[in-house]
């Protein structure tokens, strides 16, 4: 058999497969509802498939281990990190052979756009924990986001800065999709309110080097600099090299986006984000009810050293989302019933109130302007001002 003829009956099987969906993503309501979580289990972004389990974890034990009325059986497959092929064919998998009813987790962007096909042909709803580059919602009718988008939390940010009277400011982003929808971001904000961006750095994912960056930011003067990384590794590298090289005593001012900070990775960063501002839709220390309750009962299931951050928050919010929807829809999951009745969705988060758009599917919800302090011998995000109902800016013409 040649390989163009292995990859049709493949081809065909799939769509075979896919064929008798409609099927099972309207189980009776009495049966279980298979969930596949698509996510980082192993290498350096592990941390982000503990978040999301603990959260759903918690939503669940809270609710019984149902949501719409139905037991719940999550599918847990690691994608390792950012790896687009393999989370297409993880999803074809959870799809055909699982036959869940539901997708989500979706860390990374680049493997959430590898699912939109999946979720199209299989008609299946799809609901991303986390990835954030703000076409993902575009890729696919069956697609919703119950996270954020970058430029949901960089127009913010550059809004602040101008504020508080920046004028020159240059910026600093990783080299992917994510990094380029901030760095596109901040640029039309700041300049549309009269700021100038006098340098644009894109570095590379994989072990970065970032002294010549810095000494080339600190040679060029600007006010301020902003910068995206995502979670993980590369912020306190970067706020490492950035304390090395004197440069608040060289006058420069430095912000960012929540990632830099995130609550799971803070103790780690250590001192060096001491005094950041950042911008984002969470903070561990975010002062209400539901938050005070949500973080208590984390560190009961989960003791004090893994610290809830933006990913567990989301994965709560997403089987929230889930059970809420499934209500309205009497338990059937099929595709078009679920995403119609997801569409406007609004209720209350850890994080503060969320709605999912009824015409993109993208979440609004409040912006948290943030300082990185020592409160009670722990760092964490204090929150000074917010911007609210901030809606992905990319897509706020579309409304």
């Amino acid at each position: 058999m040649t390989t163009m003829t292995k990859r049709t009956v493949l081809s065909t099987l799939l769509l075979a497969g896919f064929g008798m969906l409609g099927t099972v993503a309207a189980q009776a309501a009495d049966e279980p509802l298979r969930i596949g979580l698509i996510a980082t289990y192993s290498g350096p972004y592990a941390d982000y498939g503990r978040q999301f389990d603990a959260g759903i974890a918690l939503y669940l034990k809270e609710h019984g281990g149902k949501v719409g009325g139905r037991t719940v059986e999550i599918i847990k497959k690691d994608t390792a990190g950012p790896a687009p092929d393999a989370a297409k064919r993880i999803a074809q998998e959870l799809v055909v052979r699982d036959k869940v009813s539901i997708l989500t987790g979706l860390d990374f962007s680049p493997n959430a756009y590898a699912v939109g096909a999946i979720a199209t042909q299989a008609k299946i709803p799809t609901l991303v924990m986390n990835a954030a580059s703000s076409a993902i919602t575009n890729s696919s009718p069956y697609i919703a986001r119950l996270s954020f988008t970058v430029q949901q939390v960089t127009d913010p940010m550059a809004r602040f800065m101008l504020k508080e009277g920046i004028k020159d400011a240059y910026t600093v982003v990783a080299d992917y999709a994510s990094g380029v929808d901030a760095e596109t971001a901040f640029k039309k904000t700041f300049t549309a309110g009269g700021g100038k961006v006098s340098g644009e750095v894109r570095t590379p994912m994989n072990n970065p080097d970032f002294s010549a960056y810095v000494q080339r930011i600190k040679d060029a003067k600007p006010q301020a600099v902003f910068f995206f990384f995502p979670s993980g590794v590369m912020p306190p590298a970067f706020l490492k090299v950035w304390k090395e090289r004197g440069m608040e005593q060289a006058g420069i001012k430095l912000y960012a986006t929540g990632e830099a900070t995130d609550d799971s990775y803070l103790d780690a960063t250590g001192d060096v984000a001491l005094g950041l501002v950042t911008s984002h839709h969470y903070s561990f220390a975010h002062n209400s009810p539901k938050n005070q309750k949500f973080t208590r009962d984390f560190a009961a299931d989960n003791g004090t050293k893994l610290r809830p951050s933006y990913f567990a928050v989301t994965a709560y919010d997403a089987m929230a989302a889930i059970d809420l929807t499934l209500q309205k829809t009497k338990g059937d999951a099929g595709g078009d019933k679920f995403m119609d009745a997801l569409r406007g969705l609004r209720f209350e988060s850890p994080r503060g109130p969320i709605e999912v758009d009824p015409l993109t599917r993208d979440i609004v919800q409040t912006v948290y302007i943030r300082k990185t302090e020592r409160v009670n011998g722990q760092l964490v995000n204090v929150e000074f001002d917010k911007f609210d109902r901030v809606k992905d800016p990319a897509k706020e013409s579309s409304n």
